[in-house]
């Protein structure tokens, strides 16, 4: 089954951004990808903290939703969406959420972001707490041949989730995300490269890459990243398409040979 990771630049404007994706979308389809990951934010990034407040949708309505369901029907593939803002449960706050959308457009799964992004070097400063509310759940599903796992960004970090992610084992983890140019140089890869050792099965990361017109800069280095740690696909800066085959027998090779999962006592 091929995938796909959509890299983009996102902009502050919404309606922009949209058609990048669904240009996107329909060029991964082109190349054969039965599933495609869009980056976090794909669908704004403002230039203040609070602009997502003033574009979160009511879950299951609003264009962006729209715009992702359609474009899963269209093209006849899975669609993770990214992260988009829903409305939270006061004016204060959104959830930044990752839908999910089955080749017949119906919504098929919704991750919320649990862990929220702080960062402080004195330069950069980042608090998603201001305007996030977290979640609490879980999320993995069935997309096809595929068990995948759902994740965001900050995410990465904690290796417990992607452990809850792994009864049963996930054949893929996805990690949308918007590294900072600074910690995504440092940690981006190692910390996709570790996941996918320690759960001997894919990672898909799309990411923003490249400098946006609000000022910041985002890592990029979409990538693929095979049961054993190698990196099969990667796109460093600039919108683009990473695509690469997911392979079964090599996840079963993996963890015949090494059989690691079977051997956890914790």
């Amino acid at each position: 089954m091929k995938i796909a990771a959509l890299q983009m630049v996102s902009s502050p404007d919404v309606d922009r951004n949209l058609e990048t994706a669904a240009r996107l979308i329909a060029l991964a389809a082109d190349a054969g990808a039965a599933l495609v990951a869009l980056p976090e934010y794909f669908c704004l990034m403002g230039r203040r903290d609070d602009d997502k407040l003033r574009v979160a949708e009511a879950a299951g309505d609003g264009p962006i939703q729209r715009m992702l369901a359609d474009a899963a029907r269209r093209h006849g593939l899975w669609v993770i969406g990214g992260t988009l803002p829903l409305r939270g449960s006061d004016a204060a706050h959104a959830i930044n959420s990752c839908p999910v959308f089955a080749p017949d457009g119906s919504l098929a799964a919704r991750y919320d972001k649990i862990h929220l992004f702080a960062y402080d070097n004195g330069r950069e400063q980042y608090d998603e707490g201001r305007t996030l509310s977290a979640g609490s759940e879980v999320v993995a599903l069935q997309a096809g041949p595929l068990r995948v796992g759902l994740s965001i960004c900050y995410d990465l970090r904690f290796p417990e989730l992607y452990r809850a992610l792994m009864s049963p084992p996930c054949d893929l983890l996805v990690v949308p995300a918007a590294f900072t140019h600074t910690t995504g140089q440092a940690h981006w890869e190692l910390l996709l490269r570790a996941r996918a050792v320690e759960n001997q099965c894919y990672v898909l990361a799309p990411a923003q890459g490249g400098r946006h017109e609000n000022g910041r800069r985002t890592w990029g280095h979409s990538m693929i990243v095979d049961p054993w740690g190698e990196v099969v696909a990667v796109q460093a800066e600039g919108e683009g398409v990473v695509i690469a085959e997911v392979d079964a027998g090599r996840i079963a090779s993996v963890r015949a040979q090494l059989p690691a999962l079977v051997h956890r006592r914790l």
